[in-house]
């Protein structure tokens, strides 16, 4: 499945000053506050979401919609460090999910899911990565 709309909730939120975060701002329009169902972690300086069946597990992010989904997507790929090129099993991999937008209303959306094991001690519970209260 594609789609030209993409959820970030870590080092690529609109909030963010990552310079990655700049590039995404300039390559895709800013269509407000979204939500993911998954567990956000702290993987180290950075986060990590995996998918969860608890509907009060809630994680904040921002949902874009990409201007040249093939460039850009390529582009993050590389920062995520996953597809093509990078040795299996990746950290990362980008997958279609549904994400929930400011108004309710639910979107197909490109998510980078985390793949390797996670410890329950680095469970952000807020959901919210730049809310740093983890």
């Amino acid at each position: 499945m594609t789609s030209d709309h993409l959820f970030v909730y870590g080092t690529l939120r609109g909030d963010s000053s990552h310079e990655m975060a700049s590039h995404l701002k300039q390559h895709a329009q800013h269509l407000g506050r979204a939500t993911y169902q998954g567990r956000l972690y702290k993987i180290g300086w950075y986060p990590g979401v995996v998918p969860s069946e608890d509907v009060r597990d809630q994680v904040q992010g921002d949902l874009f919609q990409i201007e040249d989904a093939e460039t850009l997507l390529k582009q993050l790929d590389r920062y995520e460090e996953c597809g093509p090129g990078f040795p299996e099993p990746t950290e990362y991999c980008r997958v279609t999910q549904n994400i929930s937008n400011q108004n309710g209303e639910i979107v197909t959306a490109w998510i980078y899911l985390y793949q390797w094991p996670v410890q329950e001690s680095q469970w952000i519970q807020s959901g919210d990565f730049l809310e740093g209260s983890f």
